[in-house]
């Protein structure tokens, strides 16, 4: 079953919509109700997030990063990240190549 353009439970608090893929990039909105964290993890591909409301404090490599409504951060290839809704927030984040493993066709 297509998960693409409906909204998933991703962690506690957290839900997202994945967006139709192109061929090397992707796109998928992430919501999350305040305190709500996206665990720490890592993967092979670039990120790119923008912050569409709230305030998130995001760790990258263990340095800690606050963006609010309107700011970015680049996240590079392998680097260990996660992130903590200091209140309700949503992002915009952006992939290359695309997160085969989020995308179900």
């Amino acid at each position: 079953m297509s998960n693409i353009n409906v909204w998933e439970n991703a962690e506690p608090g957290v839900k997202r919509k994945i967006f139709e893929p192109g061929a090397g990039l992707m796109m998928m909105e992430v919501h999350f109700e305040e305190g709500a964290e996206g665990y720490i993890h890592s993967h092979p591909h670039e990120q790119l997030s923008y912050c569409l409301r709230g305030k998130l404090e995001f760790t990258v490599d263990g340095d800690k990063k606050v963006i609010s409504a309107g700011e970015t951060i680049y996240i590079p290839s392998g680097a260990k990240h996660g992130c903590r809704a200091l209140e309700p927030s949503a992002l915009l984040d952006s992939f290359t190549p695309v997160r085969e493993d989020l995308v179900k066709r």
